[in-house]
């Protein structure tokens, strides 16, 4: 029995009580636990009576006339044949006394098991449950929460509520700092117990009035860890009686067990997410130069047929003081065929020890872009002047030239643009857009946006498919969607979209197809340009998509035409399935507000 009240020996405390009495026997009914003291048990103390057998023992105990029985919270003291000359007055005492020393050891028994349990748990929401659930044992509230701290907004939100009222609060509630008893005791750090709230002028009963939950009374403890506040536990609505100072010192005890964990708990899962997104920055990293990889083999395969067959001709042709030309040309092309190799060494991970170099051997290959540029300056400076070119005009537009632009006959001129682009192909473009809308901005950038966005869905979507250009007018903004019903982006993939250089599909099944066709492909640099342009000149650029669920991974492919799935068995179940929506924000205001950038007005990126 000592196991249960680990701070009491109740087999003395019930001795003391039988002989004080006068008693022949005392027992303790506490919780489901049933236990007996009698007269000639010496030392000993026996449970008894199983819980199953209450009955048995109430007919053979309390039906005595000489048996007094004293009620207590969770159970009763039962005394036989005590002296005539104690007063009931007296045993309710020994009773009361007897349940606030179990109830105190009950209190550090489980405060001991929540300092293992909650130094072992680094789940935050567990370990706040596992918190909530203790507090619930000891101090039988109706609601038991926690808020946590948001310290940039300077808000208390809900993390955690358990009890039978606390659907009323949820995450989406917030209560700024300083205000409420909750923000009160985030802000000074001070622990209240209060069995009136409406009595207390720090209560703010707005929460009350909006959710009908009704607060009485309540302890509000802080969150510390090495003298920061991380947020507040509350316990609200005391079932029976109310709030006392123990039950406020056994609260800011679990409180200061929880500060250190909830602390390592958010430490660890911060942890966890930076190395989720280190595996995907890897994955991302592996898939670049997987791309760049892939776009330097056809090129270098095709250069190197053709310098042979040059090279053949101008042999043939016996012309004078070419050798050295020549030799100066195959050699750097090996050095293009050789970085080839040691970057196919690595992706396929063969005996080849340039991992660890990855970054030297990209920089080696800029610094000898620019090495044929000076050496070979008649031979090959078109083709390398046309590579620059072709580079800085991904990421740096004209000179700026801001004028008024009609931003339905923009979308139009792009979506006429868009449908003699893509050929033969079966797409419904449906416009919709709000007339009148005038956009101040430099139209070669917003033609480059709009341009690459449609561009964008028309390659993800499916022929006999659908996208949705609109344009509209909100309080302080412009705002134009471009939604298609296409495969969608995966999750994992949706952190890397404005990353550069990156495609969404497997590189396994990447192909440089002409723009414009399903999974057309091409270097992933649109929606980068897109983002780049988008810091630099003030408005916005988000999305959210959907991964068609009949293709959930990259590996899997879509026929490319909504007749030819094997999944639905029309347009209506294709549009469900899967789509992205893209969303570009412009400030309303007479001159789109352009960063200051070193050069901007010199048209530098």
């Amino acid at each position: 029995m000592e196991k249960y009240f680990s701070l009491i020996r109740i087999g003395e405390q019930l001795r003391a009580i039988m002989s004080f009495s006068g008693s022949s026997r005392v027992i303790l009914k506490y919780g489901e636990l049933i236990y007996e003291c009698h007269q000639g048990t010496g030392d000993g103390i026996n449970e008894v009576i199983e819980p199953r057998d209450e009955k048995a023992l109430k007919n053979y105990f309390e039906d005595d006339p000489d048996t007094k029985v004293i009620l207590l919270g969770k159970g009763k003291l039962i005394f036989v044949a005590p002296s005539g000359s104690i007063e009931k007055d007296t045993l309710e005492f020994l009773a009361k006394e007897l349940e606030e020393d179990i109830q105190f050891a009950s209190i550090v028994d489980t405060l001991f098991q929540a300092s293992m349990t909650i130094s072992s748990n680094l789940k935050l929401k567990p370990l706040l449950d596992k918190v909530m659930s203790l507090s619930e044992g000891i101090l039988d509230p109706e609601v038991t929460a926690v808020m946590l701290l948001d310290h940039e907004k300077n808000e208390l939100f809900w993390e955690v509520a358990r009890g039978d009222k606390s659907e009323f609060f949820h995450e989406e509630i917030r209560l700024p700092l300083g205000v409420g008893i909750g923000g009160y005791v985030a802000e000074t750090g001070e622990s209240l117990i209060i069995n009136d709230v409406y009595k207390d002028p720090r209560w703010n009963p707005s929460y009350d009035k909006k959710s009908g939950f009704r607060t009485r009374s309540m302890i509000c403890v802080p969150i510390k860890f090495k003298g920061k506040i991380l947020g507040v536990i509350e316990v609200i609505n005391k079932k029976t009686g109310d709030f006392t100072s123990r039950d406020l010192r056994t609260l800011e005890i679990l409180a200061a067990q929880a500060g250190g964990a909830i602390e390592n708990a958010t430490i660890h899962e911060e942890l966890e997410e930076t190395y989720e997104e280190l595996k995907v920055l890897d994955k991302a990293k592996e898939r670049v130069i997987n791309h760049l990889s892939h776009e330097l083999k056809t090129p270098l395969a095709l250069i190197s047929a053709v310098f042979a067959r040059v090279s053949k001709v101008l042999q043939e042709a016996s012309i004078p003081g070419l050798d050295k030309t020549l030799k100066r040309g195959q050699r750097n092309l090996d050095r293009l065929l050789d970085l080839q190799s040691k970057i196919d060494d690595i992706l396929n991970q063969r005996s080849v020890d340039e991992k660890e170099r990855i970054l030297d051997i990209i920089h080696d290959a800029a610094n000898f872009i620019e090495e044929l540029k000076e050496e070979d300056r008649e031979e090959g400076s078109e083709i390398l002047e046309l590579i620059s070119t072709r580079i800085e005009s991904l990421f740096s537009p004209d000179d700026i030239r801001m004028e008024d632009i009609s931003v339905d006959q923009l979308l139009d001129d792009i979506c006429n643009e868009g449908t003699l682009s893509m050929g033969g192909r079966h797409l419904e473009i449906v416009r919709t857009f709000q007339k009148d809308l005038t956009l101040h901005m430099d139209r070669n950038i917003v033609t480059k946006v709009f341009r690459g966005l449609l561009k964008n869905a028309i390659e993800n979507t499916p022929d006999e498919g659908k996208i949705e250009i609109s344009s509209k007018l909100l309080a302080k903004e412009i705002q134009i969607d471009f939604r298609d019903y296409g495969v969608g982006i995966t999750p994992e993939n949706q952190k890397m979209i404005f990353g550069g250089f990156f495609h969404t599909q497997d590189t396994n099944l990447y192909s440089s197809r002409r723009p414009y066709e399903f999974n057309a492909g091409g270097s992933g640099a649109d929606l980068l340009r897109i983002k780049t342009f988008s810091k630099r000149y003030g408005f916005s650029i988000n999305f959210e998509s959907t991964r068609c669920g009949f293709i959930p991974k990259d590996t899997d492919t879509c026929p490319g035409v909504i007749t030819r799935c094997a999944f639905v068995t029309g347009k209506a179940g294709c549009f469900k399935s899967g789509g992205s929506l893209f969303t570009v924000k412009f400030p309303k205001t007479s001159q789109t507000n352009i960063k200051d950038k070193p050069g901007l007005a010199e048209g530098g990126l």
